[in-house]
């Protein structure tokens, strides 16, 4: 698969580590646990939507930009990440935050990937939830066009085409780490929102014929609505690749049992999984995205989901800035604190 055909801005810390969780493997009872480091891209405390941004971006230069725009909710990773991406590159970004939880914090509306965000130089907006988002960006970007700027828009998430390339590449970088150490993976865990991660994962996979099976956790919509989102833009990618077909239905799974109430809102599970994360490997999940997708992982284990014999990936997908967004969910001991 030849990606360098796509235009890209090379800037993420790549590849990013791949290591084993001795500790959190042993606390569970087995199977053999590795985590994909994507929390280390280095851009803005890393995250997984700086793979995709390498290639947003360089698209939009590619066009001419003077604005990026983009949208998510509040406490948005991929926000935060296109922030810090357009001040590298000295382009002016603003940003459409939709207010998903509806909390009152001042945490959470003004710290974490917020403050980030203004402090790379970002402009934001702020949006009552239940709107069409990537619409209402579209309406703000047609006034900046009317001004005789040029705006690039990229959807919530860098979720399309052009962004799922960057972790079509993540599937090609995971499995020449493995190769080149002699490592075979029985499975791949990720937590699944936007569909983009898990749609370019799936989509190079099979390009490769990996035949690793690959789990979503979903953090928002119902599994069906989930796995149709992926599968569609799986489909776009591999059209995009230039291997059309290649992605079967059958092949994207998420497992949607860890949302809980909604998006955005902590889960005790993954609360759970933010605490052994931290206590046993020194790594930090955030609430939204990497926490649910930790709780799955765990719960399934306990329940005998994976064989004491399996060798697990999990994909970390970023995101700790958005803890300081949610210090109310912890008391002074890190306990969640409506344990």
């Amino acid at each position: 698969m030849h990606l360098a055909k796509f235009p890209r801005r090379f800037i993420a810390h790549l590849p990013t580590p791949l290591e084993r969780l001795d500790r959190l493997s042993k606390e569970l009872g087995g199977p053999e646990i590795w985590i994909k480091r994507d929390d280390c891209t280095g851009l803005s405390t890393g995250g997984n939507k700086t793979r995709k941004l390498e290639f947003l971006m360089a698209e939009a230069e590619l066009e001419g930009a003077e604005i990026i725009m983009t949208q998510g909710a509040t406490q948005s990773n991929h926000a935060r990440q296109t922030a810090a991406f357009a001040s590298k590159l000295g382009l002016q970004c603003h940003i459409l935050l939709e207010d998903r939880t509806g909390s009152n914090n001042p945490n959470y509306n003004n710290s974490g990937n917020v403050l980030l965000e203004h402090l790379h130089g970002a402009t934001t907006q702020k949006y009552a939830s239940g709107l069409d988002m990537n619409a209402e960006m579209e309406k703000v970007a047609d006034k900046f066009r009317a001004d005789g700027k040029k705006v690039y828009t990229i959807p919530g998430g860098g979720s399309n085409p052009t962004g799922a390339l960057g972790y079509v590449n993540c599937a090609f970088e995971l499995l020449a780490q493995c190769n080149d150490s002699g490592m075979k993976i029985d499975h791949i865990v990720h937590a699944t929102g936007s569909a983009g991660t898990q749609a370019g994962l799936i989509t190079g996979l099979k390009a490769m014929n990996a035949q690793i099976p690959l789990l979503g956790i979903g953090v928002r919509a119902p599994k069906e609505a989930q796995e149709t989102n992926v599968y569609n833009l799986a489909c776009a990618t591999a059209e995009k690749l230039g291997c059309p077909g290649i992605v079967n239905r059958e092949d994207v799974v998420a497992n949607t049992d860890y949302v809980g109430e909604g998006y955005g809102i902590p889960t005790a599970s993954g609360i759970e999984a933010i605490q052994m994360f931290a206590e046993l490997e020194s790594i930090l999940l955030d609430p939204v995205y990497s926490a649910k997708g930790a709780a799955g992982l765990i719960d399934l284990i306990r329940k005998g989901h994976f064989s004491k014999d399996d060798r697990i990936v999990f994909l970390h997908t970023g995101g700790s800035a958005a803890l300081f967004g949610y210090d109310s969910t912890f008391d002074h001991s890190g306990r969640w604190i409506n344990a």
